[in-house]
């Protein structure tokens, strides 16, 4: 498999349950590769996230697109349109079992990188504690810029 040194464009927004929006954007670097429909990429996140010291890995397929996070957070999320999964929330406090309810997944990726972008909800003992949308952007990175993964 061919990793790509790539940049990724992440703009996360999450709604709490009383309606208030927040924001997040941010440009990091990282690794990519993608062949016959299929692929992933995958970064390490940072202070600006909260989560510095986690690598956040995405995994695409025609069924739908999985979300790994490892290292000071663990979870690993499945995005399957008009479907809910249950995933593991693991922090260094503990561990809790919370849910995933996805609404839409665009996934507009080739060989050369794209877009994607997924609206979902979470919830925890079966109430909303989120709504959330990722549109992420993939592109190739120049010779010049180092990547760290």
């Amino acid at each position: 498999m061919d990793m790509k040194r790539v940049l990724i464009s992440i703009e996360g927004t999450q709604q709490n349950p009383d309606g208030e929006d927040s924001r997040i954007e941010f440009v990091t670097d990282g690794l990519f590769h993608f062949k016959n429909g299929e692929g992933g990429f995958s970064y390490m996140e940072s202070e600006l996230t909260g989560m510095e010291g986690t690598k956040t890995s995405f995994t695409v397929s025609p069924l739908g697109v999985i979300m790994t996070r490892e290292g000071s957070l663990n979870s690993r999320m499945i995005f399957e349109q008009g479907k809910k999964h249950n995933f593991l929330y693991e922090t260094p406090f503990g561990s809790t079992t919370m849910g995933v309810n996805t609404r839409s997944v665009m996934v507009d990726l080739d060989e050369n990188g794209g877009d994607m972008e997924i609206d979902y909800v979470v919830d925890f003992q079966h109430s909303v504690v989120g709504h959330n949308l990722f549109k992420i952007n993939v592109r190739e990175q120049r010779d010049d810029i180092g990547c760290q993964i």
